[in-house]
């Protein structure tokens, strides 16, 4: 062979090999999920959680053979290790919603088997004790969506027999319920809510067997809920071409201002995660959830990492708890 055909074969097996590493990365997705210390009570799902204080707080929810629960828990995640707390006072229910304001947390709304729920409950976690507080203002009702921001808690959208659109605050200094406007959009029962910078966000969704579309962001200061771009591809731009994440029974999240919402469905379970970032009004997907796909999970971050835990899979009920970096690289061996 003669030296200008060795020198052409080498060129392009250089470039062969050059493309295929920059196929490789163009596959790869940021984002990096590890499995932690499974949860040490009964596996569940449609549970709540909140965080005080870099920990998180959790309770409640339905295990397999149709059992409500009502045990209470804290999350370390320094240590990353369990702590059995006083049981949550009020009956056993799943669909209930939580959030916590100054160092308290709050549980409320939710279903029993029988009945849909308004009593609300304050969590000391200095005292590890619990107050009961003037129920929910709104109609009993499961499947609500909560977030705080300041010193306000705010409850709102849910199915009481009919799916619903209207939100609450509450005022833990007076202990009293105020209607505040309405989200915009449609009713929706199963939605998910998350805060950026003293704002609240809240998107997803099911309303008499449709998913719902639209997004929406409240501004605590003007008290106007404003429409933001819708979740699916809905215009004939190219941004939302590859958005589908409609679906009911997610989960939400912030981190270092950027919201995420994974796992859940829409007709069944799933484990897509997508990040918002709230000033370009858009949204890209990261790395797929590791663990196995469900809905009904929780959600909640903690520090610079978002947290996954518990769920359910058609029959199959988890007590497993992820964590989840943005900024890192997908690694599998982790």
């Amino acid at each position: 062979m003669q030296l200008g055909s060795k020198i052409f074969i080498l060129g392009l097996m250089v470039l062969l090999v050059s493309c295929s590493d920059d196929d490789d990365d163009d596959d790869t997705t940021i984002g990096n999920w590890v499995e932690l210390s499974d949860f040490d009570g009964v596996p569940r799902c449609d549970a709540i959680a909140f965080t005080i204080n870099d920990k998180a707080y959790f309770g409640t929810g339905y295990e397999e053979g149709s059992t409500r629960l009502r045990d209470f828990w804290s999350y370390d995640p320094g240590l990353n290790f369990w702590y059995k707390l006083d049981s949550f006072p009020g009956v056993s229910r799943n669909g209930a919603v939580g959030f916590s304001i100054n160092g308290k947390g709050y549980i409320g709304t939710g279903y029993d088997g029988e009945n849909k729920l308004k009593d609300f409950w304050e969590y000391d976690p200095e005292s590890n004790s619990w107050t009961q507080i003037a129920d929910f203002s709104g109609t009993a009702r499961y499947g609500a969506v909560a977030f705080s921001i300041g010193d306000f808690g705010y409850v709102g959208t849910g199915y009481d027999g009919n799916y619903l659109k209207d939100f609450w605050k509450y005022d833990p200094t007076s202990g009293e319920w105020e209607q505040i406007v309405s989200i915009g959009g449609n009713k929706r029962r199963g939605a998910v809510a998350f805060t950026i910078d003293d704002k609240a966000y809240v998107c997803t969704g099911i309303d008499n067997g449709s998913y719902e579309e639209d997004f929406w962001v409240y501004n605590p200061t003007t008290g106007v809920w404003g429409q933001l771009n819708d979740i699916d591809d809905t215009t004939d731009e190219d941004f939302d071409d590859d958005y589908a994440f409609t679906g009911t029974d997610k989960v939400a999240f912030s981190i270092n201002g950027m919201g995420y919402i994974a796992t859940g469905g829409a007709g069944g379970v799933g484990g897509e995660v997508w990040e918002y970032d709230p000033i370009t009004d858009l949204w890209e997907e990261k790395t797929y959830f590791e663990g196995a796909a469900r809905v009904d999970a929780v959600g909640f971050s903690i520090g610079n990492r978002g947290y996954v835990a518990t769920g359910q899979n058609g029959t199959y009920f988890f007590d497993d708890i992820w964590a989840f970096d943005p900024n890192e690289e997908e690694d599998e061996n982790d």
